[in-house]
Order: C-alpha cells, then sequence, then structure tokens
C-alpha cells in the first residue's frame, strides 16, 4: 500500500498526517482515503494538488507500494 502525507487542513480533516493506502492509481488513493476519513475530508482535498514522490501528478497516474502520495491544500499568507 503506498503512503499517503496529508497537510494542513487535509491533515486536520483527517486526524493524522500519514497512512497507509490501498490503491493503483491516485484516483483509487483518493476514494480509499475519502472512505476512510469522510466528508470534511473530501470536502477539503477537491482543492488540493497532489505529489507523488515529490513530483506533480495527475488522478489517473499510478502508484506503486513504495510510493508517497502527498495531498496539499492551497497555501494562503498574508
Amino acid at each position: 500500500m503506498a503512503t499517503l502525507r496529508l497537510f494542513a487542513s487535509a491533515r486536520v480533516a483527517a486526524g493524522t498526517g500519514s497512512d497507509t493506502v490501498p490503491g493503483t492509481t491516485v484516483a483509487e488513493i483518493l476514494a480509499a482515503a475519502t472512505d476512510r476519513y469522510g466528508a470534511d475530508f473530501a470536502n477539503v482535498v477537491q482543492t488540493c494538488r497532489v505529489w507523488i514522490n515529490g513530483a506533480p501528478a495527475e488522478l489517473s497516474d499510478p502508484v506503486a507500494d513504495t510510493d508517497e502520495v502527498a495531498f496539499l491544500p492551497p497555501v494562503s499568507g498574508g
């Protein structure tokens, strides 16, 4: 299973910053995480960028068991 890394509001919505989640694509990882963490998490990740092993990723990208998939919410500052 791939390692899921969550940051900022995605981490808060899930209640954890790291987990292992089954799936062979980013979309499958997202679906499994949404099933696990619920509606608040689903709302947050709609605006997140996805990265695999530090590189930008798309929902259709394949994911191996040794990969790290990160969901990063938009950053705001002031």
